[in-house]
């Protein structure tokens, strides 16, 4: 199997079912985790060197980080949903979070600055959600944490792909840095199935073909994009979320898309 195809394993201690660090992908930015808790299950850290943005995907946790408690947040049955709840945790900072009943929650990373900013909440309400594409080619965004949102280096966003319908496409990159056309960006996609039992298609590939790989992800896979253009197909009965974690030298997300396909983008 491909290294750039994660599969789950099975839950440790704290539930966490993907442990991806710099280190095991390869890369010098992103790192991804996912934690599926029992109620009352407690797991806490230190953020060290790195700023932290804990996605509630399903249920709730009480939440506290530096000095403050947040109290109970979360509260959607399952990531297709609407109204995703987060916690942003800067460097040199600590959280801790109970389930409140089951939940699953994951953990994106990257290098941060200590003291930058406080530790903060991003309800629904600070979320920005937009509608693009057309046709077999609609998907639906959610802008967690986005460019226009203070961090040091996270760029956070959820997408649902209709059944049947493309995402990440026409295919783009952004693995140059190379502004304003383009900037360097690592990328996890964290995908979920609706139902369950799905699959769907993701290629990474270069211009030059010294990439070219395409997997078929089933429900909880993660797929590491390192470089190159990276599409996604959901097929026909089969609603398709993902969560996008991405960081690179610079926090700015330009991309470039795939010459031989940016006709279908028109002038």
């Amino acid at each position: 199997m491909s290294r750039l195809l994660v599969k789950p394993h099975a839950p440790d201690a704290e539930g966490c079912v993907h442990a991806i660090t710099p280190e095991s992908a390869g890369w010098s930015h992103v790192g991804f985790a996912v934690h599926r808790l029992a109620d009352g299950q407690t797991v806490s850290r230190a953020t060290g060197d790195r700023e932290h943005c804990l996605v509630l995907l399903s249920g709730k946790v009480a939440a506290t980080a530096g000095e403050t408690d947040f109290g109970v947040i979360g509260g959607r049955a399952s990531p297709f949903e609407a109204d995703p709840w987060s916690l942003y945790v800067p460097a040199g900072s600590q959280w801790s979070i109970t389930a409140q009943g089951p939940c699953e929650v994951a953990l994106c990373s990257a290098p941060g600055v200590v003291g930058a900013r406080p530790a903060r909440v991003i309800a629904p309400r600070d979320v920005g959600c937009q509608t693009r594409g057309e046709g077999s080619n609609t998907r639906h965004v959610r802008n967690i944490l986005p460019e226009t949102e203070p961090a040091d280096g996270l760029l956070v966003v959820e997408v649902i792909t209709p059944a049947g319908c493309w995402s990440s496409y026409p295919p783009h990159k952004h693995d140059e840095d190379r502004l304003p056309a383009e900037s360097q960006l690592e990328e996890t996609y964290y995908h979920r199935l609706n139902p369950p039992q799905g699959f769907g298609f993701q290629r990474v590939y270069t211009d030059d073909r010294s990439l070219d790989e395409t997997f078929a992800f089933a429900d909880g896979d993660v797929v590491l994009v390192p470089r190159g253009y990276h599409p996604v197909g959901a097929p026909h009965g089969y609603d398709l979320y993902y969560l996008n974690v991405m960081a690179g030298p610079k926090r700015i997300w330009r991309f470039h898309n795939d010459p031989a396909h940016a006709w279908m983008l028109g002038s």
